[in-house]
């Protein structure tokens, strides 16, 4: 394997440690014995815990970044299809997989991870924010719902992430569709003339 390859293998082990280890029981001989590779391996290529978890988590972010952004590129014109675009990109197998939920709620639920969350996560965290707020803006607008963009944002962007929580936690776990369908559900209370719990009407 070329170094990124071997890299980004790491990273995908670590992934996986993360979603069934949590993140201070993940380590790098854990990381080594996923991946099939020897703790030293590790070691060559990240150095220490630290590195190789905040490398795992700009990995995350930026999957997460290229994810949505693609799909955003691919809509139509209109403030609705763009953020139906959006919802559905939330739930895409590229990021809506057990692991990476996984991975996610692991760096959410530690303390000791919030520093290397806003230094990974930060900028693409606004970015997102802005995004889904200007096209909330511009919905509101074009339907005449006189709606605060920035809590709308807000309200969409919690409920999914609750969702994506949802889908980790509960004892009987819902579908992806059903977890589609509740946020699309929130959202045709916040614009009821172009969704409803199915999408865009």
């Amino acid at each position: 394997m070329s170094r990124e390859q071997r890299r980004t293998q790491l990273i995908e082990a670590t992934i996986s440690t993360l979603a069934t280890r949590g993140y201070s029981r993940t380590t790098l001989t854990e990381v080594a014995r996923t991946a099939g590779l020897s703790h030293g391996l590790v070691l060559f290529h990240f150095e220490t815990k630290e590195k190789l978890l905040g490398e795992t988590l700009a990995y995350l972010a930026e999957e997460y970044r290229q994810n949505w952004q693609a799909a955003l590129n691919r809509a139509g014109t209109s403030p609705a299809e763009q953020l139906n675009a959006m919802i559905e990109a939330d739930f895409s197998p590229i990021v809506c997989q057990p692991s990476r939920l996984a991975a996610w709620c692991s760096f959410w639920g530690e303390a000791q991870s919030r520093p290397l969350y806003q230094a990974a996560c930060g900028e693409k965290d606004d970015a997102y924010n802005q995004t889904i707020e200007g096209i909330c803006g511009r919905l509101s607008d074009l339907g005449g719902y006189g709606r605060d963009p920035v809590k709308i944002g807000r309200i969409i962007r919690v409920t999914i992430e609750g969702v994506w929580l949802d889908l980790m936690t509960m004892t009987t776990a819902y579908s992806h569709d059903e977890a589609l369908s509740t946020v699309r559900t929130c959202v045709s209370l916040c614009f009821p003339d172009h969704f409803d719990r199915f999408g865009l009407k």
